[in-house]
């Protein structure tokens, strides 16, 4: 077991949502629950979450690397999502992606060098009448960023 007890607990409650013989359905939501306490998901983590859910480990892993939120590799304290989707790209995300870039001096899919920030590019997050958006660590939604409110970001989460 590579998880806290405290996190298989969380597991069990999702999976409890679920019939008996679905324990599978909880699948996106352990894989949050271990990312959380791990920071990212290896492939141990991944094979335990799979053993715990009695289901392929390649199941799991499918999950994982086919959305956004998790993260299959280290990435920095602040993992920050920019929306490059048409409507955000159109409403100034795709400004708002390269001041990000110039302002942390890594590209998308990189970790600054202090292992502060990783920047990714996100898919919609439904918020469309609020580009461009961010969200950081796929917990907090940040709209409407303009280069100050960015600035104001990179130095909140730097301190």
């Amino acid at each position: 077991m590579l998880l806290s007890e405290q996190s298989y607990k969380k597991i069990d409650r999702e999976v409890a949502k679920y019939p008996p013989d679905h324990k599978e359905s909880a699948v996106m939501a352990a894989l949050a629950i271990a990312q959380d306490e791990k920071g990212w998901l290896p492939p141990e983590v991944m094979q335990d979450v799979a053993d715990y859910l009695g289901m392929p480990a390649i199941a799991v892993q499918e999950v994982a690397t086919f959305y956004n939120m998790y993260n299959v590799k280290p990435v920095g304290k602040y993992k920050i999502s920019v929306c490059t989707n048409l409507p955000c790209a159109l409403s100034g995300g795709e400004h708002a992606g390269h001041y990000l870039q110039e302002k942390l001096g890594i590209g998308y899919r990189a970790t600054s060098a202090d292992g502060q920030f990783t920047l990714v590019e996100g898919e919609c997050m439904g918020a469309c009448a609020d580009a461009p958006v961010m969200l950081v660590n796929n917990k907090r939604m940040c709209s409407l960023m303009s280069d100050s409110k960015i600035d104001a970001l990179v130095e909140e989460l730097k301190k």
